[in-house]
């Protein structure tokens, strides 16, 4: 499933100048991210942005990383680090260690895939289940799709007791229609009888008909889309992003810890210098040098901690994107798959009704003929007793 990713480093002004191939634009995250996002649905197999950009899994979707500023939190002074840091608090925020923009604080986010309402979008934040634990977007994602799974499932079951019933009907169909009652009717309207009986051994081989092609054509259809792999698969997809996600809560203790001892070494900082200031002490020139460089090591190692959690949430982030517009392109493919199948079972009912109104019209042609006259006239020739009518007797 994962693409080999390529990344170039070009000057900000250098990448604005290249011009984007045709139905695709340009957007600038509230932390600097570039996103390409083709705007065209319709977009097959991956497309390159050369130099301009970081090439995600996805076809439709882009991400170019930019790099954080080089100048250490360390070696900056406690009152400037300060205001920093509140700056960064009024304008981001850390929810489950993964970081977002407060959402008044800046311009509002563009959707990776405008208008389309796609899973890529909407599935970046935790929530409550009903019983109050933890539910990542990414688990609600994956729970629909088992649950289109059991859906799916679920109308097997339903077209198999449609099944059972045709079957059953088309064999009190063919049992009825082999019973004696009303034999030995006559004439035309006899014929007409018979043929009614008949009518019903016919309908039942058509229903029988019906219910082997909803075997075929629609229950073991539904049943067999995505075996016991499909599972499995969702199970892969789980690990993969809960590892990630794992790695990314360690990142975040990382930096929460580089940042404590930061603020330790600043700390320490700031009581050397008043030493100095009140001179206290002889060798606190010297304290304060190694104060520092201590101050200025720890603001580096809170640096690199924080480029690695960035490293880490962006892995996730791209992954979270492929990862969900894949399980988006199988729900689709599911719905237009059972679709498909319960079209299959309309156009298989119509037939049914077509082909038992076939049956019923050669009933209906004898049953027209039933000519009462003609059934007498049968029926006085097969069992008359005599022509000649009494008369009166003479003396």
């Amino acid at each position: 499933m994962q693409q080999p990713v390529v990344s170039c480093s070009f000057p900000a002004e250098e990448i604005e100048s290249v011009s984007l191939p045709v139905a695709w634009k340009s957007y600038r995250s509230p932390e600097g991210r570039k996103y390409y996002v083709n705007t065209n649905t319709k977009a097959n197999g991956h497309q390159s942005l050369g130099a301009t950009g970081q090439v995600l899994d996805h076809p439709d979707v882009f991400l170019r990383k930019t790099s954080p500023s080089n100048q250490s939190p360390g070696s900056t002074s406690p009152a400037r680090r300060q205001n920093k840091e509140k700056e960064i608090k009024e304008t981001k925020i850390t929810i489950n260690c993964i970081t977002f923009p407060v959402p008044m604080s800046m311009p509002e986010q563009q959707l990776l895939k405008p208008n389309e309402w796609s899973y890529c979008d909407y599935f970046w934040a935790d929530k409550r289940d009903p019983q109050g634990a933890t539910v990542s977007g990414f688990e609600v994602l994956l729970q629909k799709q088992l649950k289109g799974k059991q859906m799916q499932k679920e109308m097997a079951d339903f077209i198999r007791e449609r099944i059972k019933i045709e079957e059953e009907y088309a064999k009190n169909l063919s049992k009825l229609s082999q019973f004696p009652m009303a034999a030995q009717e006559e004439g035309t309207l006899g014929d007409a009888w018979a043929q009614l009986k008949k009518s019903l051994a016919d309908e039942a081989e058509v229903h029988l008909k019906f219910s082997s092609k909803l075997q075929s054509e629609v229950e073991k259809p539904l049943l067999n889309f995505r075996g016991d792999n499909f599972k499995k698969d969702m199970k892969k997809y789980d690990h993969h992003i809960a590892d990630l996600r794992k790695q990314l809560v360690s990142r975040y203790a990382a930096v929460e810890k580089a940042r404590k001892a930061l603020a330790d070494r600043q700390k320490d900082l700031e009581v050397k210098t008043q030493q100095l200031e009140i001179k206290l002490s002889n060798k606190t020139e010297e304290d304060i040098k190694k104060a520092r460089r201590k101050s200025t090591q720890a603001g580096d190692d809170l640096m690199r901690c924080v480029d690695l959690y960035n490293q880490a949430q962006s892995k996730w982030f791209e992954e979270m994107v492929t990862t969900s517009m894949e399980l988006e392109r199988l729900e689709v493919e599911r719905v237009e798959m059972i679709q498909q199948h319960l079209s299959q079972y309309t156009t298989l009912r119509h037939e049914t009704d077509m082909f038992n109104q076939s049956t019923l019209e050669p009933v209906d042609q004898l049953l027209q003929s039933v000519d009462p006259a003609k059934d007498r006239e049968f029926w006085v020739k097969e069992h008359k007793t005599g022509e000649l009518r009494p008369v009166d007797m003479d003396i």
